[in-house]
């Protein structure tokens, strides 16, 4: 593993910018310039988009800029010591002392390590004075070093005796004795904040007499505490930005919730939070077992960043089978052949290598990528709901949810109805497991009585109240359409079409578009050419949504879209190219009002310009795989840029001026607002 740090990448006593901005551009320049990245722009954004999210100055004149970037090729530490020093937001000034922690994208756990021990040496104090004294660029090197566990520890190793345990504070005590902690940290890269606030707090715990037991949730993994602390503990600290790998382990235990960086900032308060909580007995609980129906929660987020918190963790969960299923069934078509869906299913019972169907082995091989799709993308709305509701409710809600998205599915409810039988499933199963039940019913509740009543109530809901609305709702919307386009109203027909199929992507309003469409070809003819066009409209708009949300997040405003959703973005391309609009589904779950409304406006222009240049299609899907079966190919190719474009433009600009504030704020959690 080559050295992390290297006199290349320090600064000393350099100007470089009067804000944190320039700071870190300057520090990303060194290290493209060390050939350990490959694009300091790119590396820059990542840091800043981080940065934009949460600031990274922390007390004592420190500030921990980072990010995983896809230009980052080696793992690097850039430090910087700053005369005078630059405002990162810490609470008590200035920065002198920056380290731009740069990682790869798909940094190895090894190198994580690295970077995760430099965290912890932060909160050092001999480490931090050791740097403000060095006296060259080899001398910070050493030290960074032989702190990081890649040189041997020499004098100016950074490290704290352990402090010896004071007596416990008279206030910190549960039933007469020393209290017992157990707390989780963990942040959104999971290489800096999450150790930093593992050692804040044990510090302070130390300090304060009690006995308090960490487990850092990291990129490079974690330590699960052994179950006897766990059960031994009087209260949980939960210093995180994401949700908590396996809470369930800690459940009905108090609780006190709190941003990661306040970990860091203000241990002792929370220390003495979760010591108070242990003596309420209607202190909030872990799983929502509290003791009293009045236990209020202990955190401050919003109910905006609660829910589209919720739904990223549905979506997370939900994105292989998107992306898989989407490709795969792109990949049948190309092999098989644009009707290979039509017989796929039957092909693969009846047929074999060694008994192969009439269309041969191109046959047999693009039904069974098209069946596995299929297959793969009828997951999509289950596996929605249901760790929606594992959001909300933990592990108690994954099978309710599961169920009522199963049921949206039915009732023809889409990803929509996916999203509404998840909330609704995750929230009643939450609410169960409030319930203060008998202590010999305790046991039976996560894995029968929450599921059954939960799965009972949301899913009975989604039958009795949305199915036949929007049974009558699809139906009637089919039959005007019928209507209109047998008139001279075509473009208008387009325009329509095209706001159907970006409206819910993939849902029944999308399903009914289509349906209309591919039911259309079975009457068309030389005479008859209106279905054609029809199904040419249709394809070329329900490929807009991906497509529009590849080119925003991938290459027009990466900045704008979290690295998650950069990811996305690139497989977006190639399922928007296949006539996949679920591939912008992920896009659209975590924003939905400025998502959707940018995609049905290019939609529309789409449908409009499709009709406009009489495009017609012979194929009913594969989106450019079927060009050879779409006239004139130029106009389809026209229609679909241009309402690429618009989308691309309309949810950048949205996003850049509608409420930027609150999206910064329902994106991440804000430490101070603790």
């Amino acid at each position: 593993m080559s050295d992390t740090i290297t006199p290349g990448l320090v600064s000393l006593d350099v100007p470089l910018g009067a804000d944190k901005a320039a700071v870190i551009r300057s520090l990303a320049a060194r290290v493209v310039a060390q050939g350990r990245a490959t694009d300091a722009e790119a590396l820059y954004a990542d840091a800043w988009a981080r940065e934009e999210k949460d600031e990274t100055g922390l007390p004592g004149g420190i500030a921990i800029p980072h990010a995983k970037s896809a230009a980052v090729t080696t793992p690097s530490l850039a430090f910087a010591r700053l005369t005078p020093g630059v405002d990162f937001g810490a609470p008590d000034g200035a920065a002198d002392l920056v380290f731009l922690i740069a990682a790869p994208a798909d940094a190895a756990e090894a190198h994580l390590a690295v970077l995760s021990k430099l965290a912890r040496s932060l909160m050092q104090e001999d480490f931090t004075s050791g740097l403000r004294a060095a006296k060259s660029d080899d001398d910070v090197v050493a030290i960074v070093q032989a702190a990081i566990g890649e040189r041997e520890a020499a004098a100016t190793e950074a490290a704290t005796p352990a402090a010896a345990a004071a007596p416990a504070d008279a206030g910190l005590d549960v039933d007469g004795r020393p209290a017992r902690v157990v707390a989780v940290t963990s942040c959104a890269t999971g290489i800096a904040h999450t150790f930093m606030a593992a050692d804040a707090l044990t510090a302070a715990g130390k300090k304060a007499g009690i006995d308090l037991v960490v487990e850092p949730q990291g990129s490079s993994g974690y330590q699960a505490l052994p179950a006897d602390v766990i059960r031994n503990a009087d209260a949980v600290i939960f210093a995180t930005d994401v949700d908590v790998r396996e809470q369930q382990r800690f459940a009905g235990k108090p609780v006190v919730r709190s941003g990661v960086k306040r970990g860091i900032e203000q241990p002792d308060q929370l220390i003495a939070e979760a010591v108070a909580a242990a003596n309420d007995p209607a202190a909030t609980r872990v799983g929502g077992e509290a003791t009293a129906a009045t236990a209020a929660p202990a955190e401050t987020l919003s109910w905006g960043a609660r829910i589209q918190r919720i739904l990223l963790t549905g979506v997370s969960y939900m994105i292989p089978f998107v992306a898989g299923g989407g490709l795969l069934i792109a990949l049948g078509f190309l092999i098989g052949g644009v009707n290979v869906g039509d017989e796929a299913f039957s092909v693969i019972v009846d047929n074999a290598l060694w008994a192969l169907p009439a269309g041969g082995l191109a046959q047999y091989l693009g039904s069974v990528l098209f069946v596995i799709g299929v297959t793969s993308m009828g997951f999509l709305v289950s596996a929605l709901a249901g760790y929606i509701a594992f959001a909300i409710a933990d592990r108690p809600g994954i099978a309710p949810g599961f169920v009522a998205g199963a049921v949206a599915v039915i009732m023809n409810a889409g990803f929509i109805g996916g999203i509404i039988g998840g909330l609704l499933a995750g929230f009643v199963a939450w609410w169960i497991g409030r319930l203060n039940a008998p202590r010999w019913l305790r046991g039976l509740m996560p894995v029968v009585i929450i599921p059954l009543a939960a799965s009972i109530v949301a899913s009975g809901l989604m039958i009795l109240f949305l199915g036949r609305p929007i049974a009558t709702l699809m139906e009637g919307l089919n039959a005007w359409l019928t209507g209109l386009a047998a008139t001279d109203a075509i473009i208008l027909v387009g325009v329509i079409l095209g706001l159907m199929m970006c409206f819910d992507l993939g849902g029944p309003v999308n399903k009914v578009a289509y349906a209309f469409a591919v039911a259309g070809l079975a009457s068309a003819s030389a005479e008859n050419t209106t279905p054609y066009l029809i199904m040419a409209a249709v394809m070329a708009a329900g490929m807009v949504p991906p497509l529009a949300m590849a080119l925003a997040s991938t290459v027009l405003a990466r900045n704008m879209f979290p690295p998650v959703e950069r990811e996305n973005g690139k497989a977006a391309w190639l399922l928007g190219a296949a006539f996949i609009s679920e591939g912008a589904i992920p896009f659209a779950a975590a924003d939905p009002l400025r998502v959707i409304p940018s995609m049905m406006l290019g939609g529309a222009v789409t449908g409009a310009l499709s009709m406009a240049f009489a495009v017609e299609s012979l194929a009913p899907h594969g989106g450019i795989f079927v060009l050879f079966a779409i006239n004139p190919i130029w106009g389809f190719l026209i229609a679909l840029a241009a309402g690429t474009v618009v989308s691309a433009l309309t949810v950048i600009a949205l996003k850049k001026w509608i409420a930027p504030k609150e999206l910064a704020e329902a994106e991440a959690r804000v430490p101070v607002a603790a």
